[in-house]
């Protein structure tokens, strides 16, 4: 087998106060959504070591804020070009007050108005390259116009990233096979959820099949779907309120003591993504 490339993923934020992920090889950099102010994004670049030079492409796994929350500002700041579905585009362009015939880019005394400068669009199922870094994105399910998770491929090496779905269909358990690297969500405690602060209605939408993955769809997954083959495993989207990191660590762990999926035993590391602070950087 011939050498594989470098390939690291470092994720910035990830959680419902934003979501943020650079992957990169020797030769190619992304950042996965955009969900932290230009600001805090350096800031947190900067505690791991990383930088925004080479940074040339924004993916966009779907609208809501706190996946895309400084994308303007950073695409323009970066010159870089936004991977997002025409669908998702819309949801953007509607939500920010976009007029038709706007000259792209931030306006001027208008930050909540934009368009986008360079926009390229992905479908889900159908596969792009961006350098040598094979995108795989496919469709979840999630109260969003048009969600998509991503699986990337760089020289014999697979890595996805996977969070804000309501469940795990048949298709998805079959993208986040034979992965190197897999982050997956795992938002809320459902006892915790249940007697937590939130309005019902939050409730309801949080554990419905558009909503989160909680740590017992999450254990379930471990235990009967997982191949178990993965070097990195984390544990991301954790909610504030309705999850322990300790809680869905040992879920995650119980689940994965009594696997019965091939009869592989997972001796990979298990990592969580803290919402306010970077993940130490995986290298692969």
């Amino acid at each position: 087998m011939g050498c594989h490339t470098s390939l690291r993923l470092t994720i910035l934020a990830s959680g419902s106060s934003g979501n943020a992920a650079v992957l990169a090889t020797d030769k190619t950099k992304l950042l996965v959504d955009a969900g932290l102010s230009k600001r805090e994004m350096l800031r947190r670049m900067h505690a791991v070591g990383e930088t925004p030079e080479g940074i040339h492409s924004i993916l966009v796994s779907h609208e809501h804020t706190d996946h895309v929350a400084g994308l303007a500002q950073l695409a323009e700041e970066w010159k870089a070009t936004v991977y997002v579905t025409e669908a998702t585009r819309g949801g953007l362009e509607r939500s920010a007050g976009f007029q038709p015939g706007m000259q792209a880019g931030l306006k001027s005394g208008t930050p909540d108005r934009f368009a986008l400068h360079r926009v390229e669009h992905f479908r889900a199922g159908h596969c792009f390259s961006i350098g040598d870094i094979e995108i795989h994105p496919f469709s979840i399910p999630h109260d969003a116009l048009d969600p998509v998770a991503f699986a990337f491929r760089s020289e014999g090496l697979k890595v996805a990233i996977v969070t804000d779905l309501g469940y795990l269909p048949e298709m998805v358990k079959q993208h986040v096979r034979g992965c190197d690297c897999l982050v997956l969500e795992s938002n809320h405690d459902l006892d915790m959820l249940k007697v937590g602060p939130y309005p019902w209605f939050l409730k309801q939408r949080l554990m419905s099949r558009l909503g989160h993955l909680s740590n017992h769809s999450v254990a379930e997954f471990l235990r009967e779907d997982f191949d178990g083959l993965c070097r990195h495993l984390v544990l991301a989207h954790l909610s504030e309120n309705n999850n322990h990191p300790e809680i869905a660590r040992m879920t995650a762990l119980e689940a994965l003591s009594s696997a019965t999926a091939g009869g592989r035993t997972f001796s990979g590391e298990l990592a969580i993504a803290p919402r306010r602070t970077p993940l130490a950087t995986i290298q692969l």
